[in-house]
């Protein structure tokens, strides 16, 4: 991990070091002053880059940030911080944002678990039809931006109970092909990531995946209990608890609708934003889906060519031969 900035460090003359208020595998997030617009603070999301990696690739890195800079700071959303600046400076990248003040879900959500008490879903439900306009607005662009990084630490709310999707750091933009060109790179938070986020930047990603982790975090915020990972679920499809179960307040419309978000393939899901909003809060209901998701996949699902599915029934009906042969003697 990078050497941490020091409070009281400027930046390009403009941007003193307040405090770190979070830190990831590449860099650190700090709360500045803005020195040029008195009064202003801002939020300086840093990148490093790994410096073991040739020169090429390095160089490559930081050409890819500054698009990616350039295409955050088109983004004007009030769900969504401002992006105003970026920059490079001593081997390292830089990003800067509107500080948002205020406590994120999972402070709120962990405040109400220490008080024995549920969050109140008519809440929950206003914050996700906030984030629902974000995400609708970030799938809508031209191409389309998933953020991939969805849950409660990444949602905050602001004094006036507007709620802001903070950290941009796993973004991507998807591409008119629909190859996936990574503009972080990361992979998400285990507890809130689809299957098919395990890929990493070989895996395909899509507004699906930010419909997976919306589901995951609404399920979190109303129970007070974390999600099973997909990892898990994959290997045990019934591990996952319905909402209920934790939380017998929970509607059956917000459990059907979390559920449906929640399934572990991506094809089985709400194909987009407004569709898992309109099931949530909407005019529609969602599907008719068991209680819990997702069903259980077979093995012969898993093999990829004619050859190995082939192998596998001839070897089940050898199976079955051997079985009838033995109750006939």
């Amino acid at each position: 991990m990078p050497t941490p900035l020091k409070s009281g460090e400027v930046l390009r003359s403009r941007y003193r070091i307040n405090r770190i208020i979070g830190q990831g595998g590449m860099g650190s997030i700090y709360l500045a002053d803005d020195l040029r617009l008195e009064g202003r603070q801002c939020a300086l999301k840093e990148v490093e880059h790994d410096r073991s990696l040739p020169e090429d690739l390095i160089k490559e890195a930081k050409e890819q940030f500054q698009r990616e800079a350039v295409i955050l700071a088109r983004l004007d959303h009030p769900n969504l911080p401002k992006v105003s600046d970026y920059f490079s400076l001593a081997g390292r990248d830089y990003l800067v944002m509107d500080y948002v003040p205020g406590k994120d879900l999972r402070t709120k959500m962990m405040e109400a678990r220490q008080q024995n008490t549920f969050l109140a879903e008519s809440e929950v439900l206003g914050w996700a039809d906030q984030l629902a306009d974000a995400l609708s607005y970030l799938h809508g662009q031209k191409p389309p931006l998933v953020h991939r990084d969805i849950k409660p630490g990444n949602l905050k709310i602001t004094p006036s109970g507007l709620l802001k999707l903070v950290d941009f750091g796993l973004v991507k933009i998807l591409a008119s092909d629909e190859m996936t060109i990574t503009i972080v790179q990361g992979r998400g938070t285990a507890l809130y990531t689809p299957l098919e986020q395990y890929g990493g930047d070989t895996g395909h990603t899509d507004v699906r995946s930010d419909i997976y982790a919306f589901g995951a975090t609404l399920y979190h915020l109303l129970t007070n209990h974390p999600p099973v990972e997909a990892r898990e679920l994959f290997l045990y499809p019934d591990s996952l608890i319905a909402p209920s179960k934790l939380n017998p307040n929970i509607s059956d419309r917000t459990e059907r609708a979390i559920l449906w978000a929640m399934s572990l393939h991506p094809e089985d899901r709400p194909q987009d934003i407004q569709t898992f909003r309109q099931a949530l809060i909407g005019d529609i209901s969602p599907i008719t889906r068991p209680r819990i998701q997702p069903k259980p996949t077979r093995i012969i699902d898993l093999l990829s060519s004619p050859t190995e599915k082939m192998l596998l029934w001839l070897s089940a009906g050898l199976a079955l031969l051997s079985l009838v042969f033995t109750l006939l003697h």
